[in-house]
């Protein structure tokens, strides 16, 4: 015998209440800088005009539509905000599970924008910044887990980051320079 399928009253019901306006505002404001970075990003890409490329193929294309597409949802969700009342909801103090998720958010992007001043671009090939990149990101978070036996970094675990990292790396490079032909740093 089978169950009846579920129906959208079997889903839990949905909160406005428990959003933060002011969490909501915070994020819109990060969504907005972000896809204006994305946009002028990819509006600062090649366009490979020398090699007579249909303007609708340029590299830059997908990245700008997805920058406004950022942008338009950041004002969208900042709106939201704005309407719920920013300004009438304390800021609840943080537990401590809630800043441990911030501590490791902040080191993500701290990484990530490492990648992107410090080591791509600055004298080191493509495939081997994004090696570095990728296997540190891996090995970082993995010494951040909660559980105390993946926080153990063996020689296995490291080979194991560092082959994940080399073939991303690689595959990357393969897919983006002589499929897409986008030229990288």
């Amino acid at each position: 015998m089978t169950s009846p399928p579920a129906t959208s009253s079997d889903a839990p019901p949905h909160n406005d209440a428990l959003i933060n306006p002011r969490s909501d505002l915070a994020n819109s404001i990060g969504w907005i800088v972000f896809g204006a970075a994305v946009l002028i990003g990819s509006v600062a890409m090649d366009r490979l005009e020398q090699q007579h490329i249909n303007p609708y193929t340029i590299p830059g294309l997908l990245p700008a539509l997805l920058g406004i597409a950022m942008i338009l949802l950041g004002g969208i969700l900042a709106l939201r905000s704005w309407r719920r009342g920013k300004g009438q909801i304390a800021a609840a103090p943080a537990t401590p599970d809630q800043r441990e998720q911030q501590r490791r958010i902040w080191i993500v992007i701290a990484s990530c924008t490492l990648y992107c001043v410090v080591l791509i671009g600055h004298g080191l090939p493509f495939w081997l910044a994004s090696t570095v990149y990728v296997t540190g990101s891996i090995l970082i978070l993995q010494r951040l887990s909660r559980d105390a036996q993946t926080r153990r970094l063996s020689p296995m675990v490291v080979a194991r980051a560092l082959i994940i990292g080399l073939s991303a790396a690689l595959i990357t490079q393969v897919v983006f320079q002589d499929l897409f032909l986008v030229r990288l740093p």
